[in-house]
């Protein structure tokens, strides 16, 4: 017999204004990322998050393994019930093969820009002196003759009057010009900039000199463009990481990256166009060009620091969680194909082991005068993946905590990333809920910080019981699609299968807590300084995280939010060489803990799954 053919059909996104070609033989989630179009798929594309929901409003198409179309349901905010296509479903456009040209419409909670990218940490107190990977000078030189015919090369180096110069070879490339093009009055000017005693780049006289900082994180990718000559930053951006379609946390990433060379060279390339794309746009705003970038740090998870430099990961993947390498590294950016000058570096910073990778020690290093100062201190990096250390008596210990994608709005039926739209806080009133929305728009889903809120509330309504069963006999309780669900807005659930995916994200970042404490000896009271780190950790409410039982019942002025420390650290890193060292310091200073290896872990993940019952009382 002969195998069915592949047929290819046009898929129409009219609220993108793209066209793309989808073979019959791929669901339309994964033509989307083929294509580069962005659809949100927490899970990868497995089938098991509901949040890459899209609606066919034309053409035909099918279910992968032939699921009943009642299980792939999904319930969307929309206000068009009555428009000729209304009675079309809402599903996941991971499980739907097309059988002919289609019209798909996305669920605004997948379109949705995340606004929450790039947040900044508080002004920290530290000053470090400038003391860049790469100086600047300006050199005037006689022009070659007949009497001086010396290489151009050793012209500069005459000049530089260093013992030993080595060129890059791109720099010698644009050499011959740049000296050539500067030319009068038989005098050549040139602007040398240096690594070392290693010339990285010639350019004009006055040309700039800017440096790329890079929080590479699981969910979000932030940069910070620097100028190297002052230290100070002159621009930050954000986005979502590219790679979340390829799931949104690192297990579903490792698993694809693992399947082909080729897979893991589809998460590389991700991860370099996200910083490439980045470091144009803040240098197209800046009136720059990127061959003006002649430096960078990068900090990261281990799985991220891994994909990005196209390293094996399947060692990772699985107990005993082995990285290839966990030292800082210095390369070449056109090495990793980052759109730098030529001989432009990377400092990639140092891991400490496991999952707790450079994003956790810059994270350290940006913190330092607080854990260090202030007693027992705790710092907590919250995310997909949550890194946290206890620092007590001079003594570091750390562990990761596998806690997933769903304290962010990922495996929740209605969640979504922080943006317009999204519902980002959940009170009481009176014995109703109440919402506020990001940006004050129509409700469309729910982020992680509306999550904590939504439950802490349930909680003081006794909607939700302490073993996490929602109750009966509410006005906002409904059934929603055969389950259990609170509604906080029209075509916004918050249902009984979030709340466990919740409370076993909440139970092993509380898990990890205890075990820290646990190893130093000591109790959750002895904690003076609780420092939450992250985009994440800015937003939320720590009183809410106290009521869920994600954090210890501490009083709330022992806490401290201080945003995006890894980008500040990462950020000191490009600024200062002996940030550099100090950051392989703590690294070294670290003592990682691996959670799995310890025989009350399991016991005391399953003791943090139900809520704290009394609910701790909050200070009037």
């Amino acid at each position: 017999m002969n195998a069915p053919t592949t047929r290819t059909h046009r898929l129409r996104f009219p609220e993108l204004g793209r066209e793309i070609d989808a073979n019959s033989d791929e669901t339309i989630f994964h033509a989307a990322r083929r294509n580069g179009l962005r659809i949100v798929g927490a899970c990868g594309g497995r089938g098991t998050c509901g949040t890459c929901v899209v609606r066919v409003t034309e053409g035909r198409i099918d279910h992968v393994h032939s699921a009943p179309p009642e299980r792939l349901e999904t319930n969307v905010p929309t206000s068009d019930t009555g428009a000729p296509h209304g009675r079309r479903k809402w599903l996941r456009a991971c499980q739907l093969r097309v059988r002919s040209d289609c019209v798909v419409e996305v669920a605004p909670r997948s379109l949705a820009p995340v606004v929450r990218a790039d947040i900044d940490m508080a002004d920290s107190g530290i000053d470090d002196a400038l003391d860049p990977a790469v100086s600047v000078c300006d050199l005037s030189l006689p022009a070659a003759t007949l009497a001086d015919p010396l290489s151009d090369a050793d012209r500069v180096a005459r000049a530089l009057r260093l013992p030993a110069v080595a060129i890059d070879l791109g720099a010698a490339r644009a050499l011959p010009g740049a000296l050539r093009d500067s030319e009068e009055n038989d005098t050549w000017t040139v602007r040398v900039h240096l690594r070392g005693n290693e010339v990285i780049r010639f350019s004009a006289p006055g040309s700039r000199t800017l440096g790329l900082a890079v929080d590479l994180g699981t969910t979000n990718v932030a940069a910070f463009l620097l100028d190297l000559e002052t230290g100070q930053r002159i621009a930050g951006l954000g986005i979502e990481n590219p790679q979340t379609a390829w799931g949104a946390d690192l297990i579903s990433r490792i698993n694809h990256a693992i399947r082909s060379p080729q897979a893991l060279g589809e998460l590389r390339t991700a991860a370099v166009a996200a910083i490439n794309g980045l470091a144009h746009d803040l240098c197209r705003d800046l009136g720059a060009g990127t061959q003006d970038i002649v430096d960078a740090a990068i900090c990261g998870n281990t799985a991220m620091h891994h994909l990005l430099l196209g390293l094996p990961v399947r060692q990772l993947g699985r107990a005993p969680f082995v990285a290839a390498s966990l030292k800082a590294m210095d390369l070449k950016a056109r090495d990793l194909g980052l759109a730098f000058c030529p001989g432009a570096g990377v400092h990639l910073a140092p891991s400490v082991g496991g999952f707790v990778g450079g994003d956790h020690v810059t994270a350290l290093l940006a913190t330092e005068e607080r854990w260090r100062t202030g007693g027992t201190s705790l710092v907590m990096d919250i995310g997909t993946n949550t890194e946290i250390s206890l620092i007590h008596q001079g003594r570091i210990v750390s562990a990761s905590c596998p806690s997933g994608p769903a304290l962010e709005g990922g495996h929740i039926s209605c969640g979504m990333r922080a943006a317009d739209g999204a519902i980002e806080r959940v009170g009481v009133n009176g014995r109703r809920l109440s919402i506020r929305t990001i940006g004050g728009e129509d409700a469309v889903g729910l982020c992680g910080s509306g999550v904590l809120d939504t439950l802490s509330a349930m909680r003081r309504l006794d909607i939700l019981s302490a073993r996490g069963r929602i109750a009966e006999g509410y006005e906002d309780v409904v059934d929603h699609e055969g389950v259990r669900a609170v509604r906080l807005a029209p075509g916004v659930h918050f249902s009984q299968h979030d709340v466990r995916a919740v409370q076993l994200a909440k139970a092993a970042i509380r898990a990890g807590t205890e075990m820290l404490l646990r190893e130093q000896g000591i109790t959750e009271q002895q904690i003076q300084r609780f420092i939450v780190a992250g985009a994440f950790g800015a937003y939320i409410d720590i009183a809410s995280g106290i009521d869920i039982g994600l954090f210890p019942d501490l009083p709330v002025t022992r806490f401290e939010q201080v945003g995006n420390a890894a980008g500040l650290g990462v950020r000191r890193l490009l600024t200062s060489l002996a940030a550099r060292r100090r950051a392989t310091e703590i690294a070294a200073a670290c003592k990682y803990i691996e959670l799995s290896t310890r025989s009350d872990f399991q016991q005391c993940f399953l003791h943090h799954i139900a809520f704290p019952d009394p609910i701790p009382r909050r200070p009037a």
